[in-house]
């Protein structure tokens, strides 16, 4: 009998300690899964972050491209515009005082037609810049062939393109982000890279629009690109954002610059 109850203390004592072990098991499993989950919930934050500081690094960089051209229309207006109508304002005040002899009464009329016809064409100037006619009358294909004959005419760099865009592919508001995409990209070659030539390719490939844009320019090497990356770049990374797009910047020193984006 006495035999008995030890064994039985024996099983009791074995499964006791079987049930400690099991609860053990059971806190280490649960104590793993809530620190591993806490690590990816940790993760999934910083990715956010990130994500967050991006976004706005998007919009601060937005903001002041729109700050920057909204300064440079106003130095238009005020240089081009605002001068030349004062212009014909003075002269408009002579024919009206009519103390003037014939000769100088034509003369003031044709500086007045003349100053006029500048300042319309400067008024035009500054429209195209905010949206080219030929853009939305005529879609992205022509409006990106209008500005390489522009600058191919200007003799300040050669560009030869090819530029193949099934018409209405994009919204207008997406073509026009992917206009001043290359419309950044030239000017960055003139005014930062000294570019005398540029190679541009727009075209559809397997259901995707690739721009591959490349020039001679001084370029910079690959430990700079960040530091490189000005507003005019900035500008570009967040239209190509908003386009859904993935840009791929490769440069050297004084091997030009190479940029992928795929739409």
């Amino acid at each position: 009998m006495e035999k008995l109850f030890s064994e039985d203390n024996q099983i009791v004592t074995i499964v006791i300690i079987g049930v400690l072990l099991l609860l053990l098991m059971a806190v280490a499993l649960l104590l793993f899964f809530f620190f591993s989950r806490k690590k990816i919930v940790e993760k999934e934050l910083e990715k956010k972050e990130l994500e967050v500081e991006h976004q706005k690094d998007i919009i601060h960089a937005t903001i002041l491209t729109q700050e920057k051209e909204r300064k440079r229309i106003a130095q238009d207006l005020h240089d081009d515009i605002s001068s030349k109508l004062n212009v014909i304002l003075l002269n408009s005040n002579f024919l009206i005082d009519g103390e003037l002899s014939p000769d100088e009464y034509t003369k003031v009329n044709e500086n007045i037609i003349k100053v006029t016809n500048k300042t319309l064409g400067n008024a035009r100037k500054i429209a195209h810049d905010l949206l080219p006619p030929i853009l939305e009358k005529f879609g992205l294909q022509s409006a990106i062939e209008e500005l390489v004959d522009e600058f191919n005419m200007s003799k300040k760099v050669t560009i030869d393109s090819n530029v193949e865009y099934p018409k209405e592919k994009l919204t207008s508001t997406q073509e026009l982000h992917v206009f001043r995409i290359v419309q950044e990209l030239v000017n960055n070659s003139i005014r930062h890279g000294k570019a005398r030539k540029i190679d541009l390719d727009f075209i559809e490939k397997d259901e995707e629009l690739n721009l591959n844009y490349k020039d001679n320019g001084l370029g910079f090497s690959a430990e700079v690109i960040e530091e490189k990356k000005g507003l005019g770049m900035k500008n570009i990374e967040s239209r190509v954002e908003l386009l859904n797009g993935d840009l791929l910047i490769k440069s050297a020193i004084n091997e030009g610059i190479e940029v992928s984006i795929i739409f």
